[in-house]
């Protein structure tokens, strides 16, 4: 085993949050702390004043964190200290880090500048690329100064490459519990005519829901999430089934009563959602792009599309007697104790 380590991650995304980056963080401290080392997580929870992030009210930022997080890290005492988000703890942890010249790594979660350039764009739809590119700079300003950044693939390093940014990279998988998502035949939509076509995930605009909601299919389409744009899209697609945000068993039971997954999102660096459904047995649908094309790699695991979801819906229905194949796979490739294994290695490499 590797040395011990002391290990603080300070992320502006956690608990109550339901999303990767908090399912991430969970899964990978537990999985440290089997390996013997201590974790801890400052989240904005650790902050009396805090704001709603504007658009996902369910979010909440710390406000001028960084007094309070400086007597938290000196009090904690780190060995490695890792910053995993760009928002205001993310900044008030880089300016602690680089005042005390501590060595720090940092993550490449979120396409951020896409998110922001899409939100902007929807009222001014001339400023949507120049958000884009003025969020781009600042992100890659926030990076730059890190021992190395964490991606998830290498379809995601490709692209950052070309927008500039030149901090060294490491990769980390991301992985599901093969324990709780297994496959299974469950009935909690057999009042629903087949077949049930599942989306998992935050329910907002940088996910490019509507195009699951509008596609063409023959059955039913199943919603799990919340999200900012729930209410507008429950009342504009009133046949679809929207069931709210759902986890542990209750969530794998949804899974375990669908018969295709579908993610239409074109932004996301990976999907934990993608690995949950494969273990569950699921098969995927989604666009051929960063995240479904690194995930989906093998032709029983899903089936992939340029530009038509709906046909990507109907080859990945073609493939439902797999099941145990795929579950498999997500447990052989898709693990939480391999990604353990790499952030010691990349805490070892960057030495921070």
């Amino acid at each position: 085993m590797s040395k011990r380590r002391k290990i603080l991650i300070v992320t502006d995304a956690w608990k109550p949050q339901i999303n990767g980056v908090v399912r991430t963080y969970e899964q990978l401290a537990a999985a440290l702390e089997k390996k013997g080392h201590d974790v801890r997580v400052i989240g904005p929870s650790s902050f009396p004043r805090k704001l709603p992030l504007p658009g996902y009210r369910e979010i909440e930022l710390a406000v001028l964190p960084r007094r309070r997080l400086r007597a938290l890290i000196e009090d904690y005492a780190p060995t490695s200290l890792h910053i995993a988000t760009e928002g205001p703890l993310g900044w008030a942890a880089r300016h602690y880090c680089l005042d005390k010249e501590i060595p720090f790594t940092t993550a490449y979660h979120t396409q951020f500048p896409a998110y922001v350039g899409r939100r902007v764009g929807r009222f001014l739809p001339f400023l949507e690329q120049p958000a884009q590119n003025l969020t781009d700079a600042l992100v890659r300003r926030f990076h730059a100064p890190a021992a190395g950044m964490i991606t998830t693939t290498p379809t995601l390093e490709q692209e950052l490459r070309t927008r500039g940014y030149s901090v060294p990279f490491y990769r980390m998988v991301r992985g599901v519990c093969a324990r709780s998502f297994s496959p299974g035949k469950e009935t909690l939509f057999s009042h629903l005519t087949g077949p049930v076509a599942l989306y998992v995930g935050r329910v907002a605009i940088e996910k490019n829901l509507e195009d699951f909601l509008r596609m063409d299919w023959p059955g039913s389409k199943v919603v799990v999430g919340d999200g900012p744009s729930l209410n507008a899209l429950k009342a504009k697609y009133p046949d679809v089934l929207f069931t709210g945000k759902k986890t542990g068993a209750d969530l794998v039971s949804h899974y375990r009563s669908s018969d295709v997954f579908v993610f239409p999102s074109r932004t996301d660096t990976f999907g934990i959602v993608l690995a949950e459904a494969l273990a569950c047995g699921l098969p995927v649908a989604a666009y051929n792009v960063m995240g479904p094309r690194d995930i989906i790699t093998e032709p029983f695991l899903g089936h992939l599309h340029e530009h038509d979801l709906a046909a990507a819906a109907r080859g990945a229905l073609a493939l439902t007697g797999d099941s145990q194949k795929r579950h498999d796979h997500a447990r052989e490739h898709l693990s939480w104790d391999t990604a353990a294994a790499q952030f010691l290695e990349i805490l070892e490499e960057t030495k921070s």
